[in-house]
């Protein structure tokens, strides 16, 4: 997946919910095999007030640098929802599958989970930009490439697949990605294992439904039986059995909150 692809409206269940200093800035140069894009987030609430941050993530892994910590985040298996209190912020990096390695042997240990990430010079750097998180993300990616180290060819082939199976509404299944590919199912599978940590067809699950609850928020009247077969399900019926299972929600539920923003 790289910057330029359009899914910068997925993620967020409901973006009006963000704080209003969520930004996304593109990797540098040096960062672009690794990172998808940088996030920063900043807030300061009341005392006794919280912000609710639902969440259907990408198929992938972030790297935060939190106020008391670094940490590797792995994928996810499900919604999510970030609870935010008090004065806080965050520098993120949504990673690309070439720089898991460096942080985990096995991506799936860490799924709806995190490690702690021994970098204390460059966590005090990013704690010194005085929650000007944008200013240090050239450090960060120094920091990054040379974690990482030189890519092989096989991580340059996991790049490969996650953009395939995360922007490309064409692929429907496992066969379809590995055609795109030109591989076997089976190397597709073993890629998805050492850099993912998730399926390949959960990651087109994933594609397929944050596509399908983007398109209700931005078309709230249209059928949802329409925009099921629209995004390869079977049926309104199919469509609403993933969301509950994956965001907790009813699809006529979500469509009316998502109305209401």
């Amino acid at each position: 997946m790289t910057a330029s692809s359009d899914v910068s409206g997925r993620g967020p269940l409901f973006p009006a919910e963000l704080p209003r200093d969520f930004t996304r800035i593109p990797p540098g140069p040096a960062a672009k095999d690794l990172v998808v894009w940088w996030w920063t987030s900043t807030w300061d609430l009341p005392p006794g007030q919280h912000s609710s941050q639902e969440l259907l993530a990408f198929p992938a892994s972030n790297l935060a640098f939190e106020k008391d910590q670094v940490r590797f985040w792995g994928p996810t298996t499900r919604g999510s929802t970030q609870v935010l209190v008090g004065q806080g912020w965050v520098l993120g990096a949504l990673l690309r599958p070439a720089a898991v390695p460096a942080f985990t042997r096995q991506p799936a240990a860490c799924r709806d989970d995190s490690i702690p990430v021994a970098a204390l010079e460059l966590h005090e750097a990013v704690q010194a930009s005085d929650g000007n998180l944008a200013n240090v993300i050239e450090t960060v990616e120094m920091w990054l490439t040379s974690h990482v180290g030189p890519l092989t060819d096989e991580a340059h082939q996991a790049n490969r697949l996650a953009d395939l199976a995360i922007t490309d509404s064409h692929i429907a299944t496992v066969d379809d990605l590995a055609g795109a590919m030109g591989v076997s199912t089976r190397t597709v599978n073993r890629l998805t294992t050492k850099y993912v940590g998730l399926s390949p067809y959960t990651m087109i699950r994933r594609r397929r439904l944050q596509e399908a609850a983007e398109w209700i928020r931005e078309n709230p009247d249209e059928a949802l039986a329409d925009i099921a077969v629209r995004y390869g399900f079977v049926d309104q019926a199919h469509l609403s059995r993933e969301a509950r299972a994956l965001l907790g929600l009813t699809l006529t539920h979500y469509r009316s909150r998502a109305i209401r923003e």
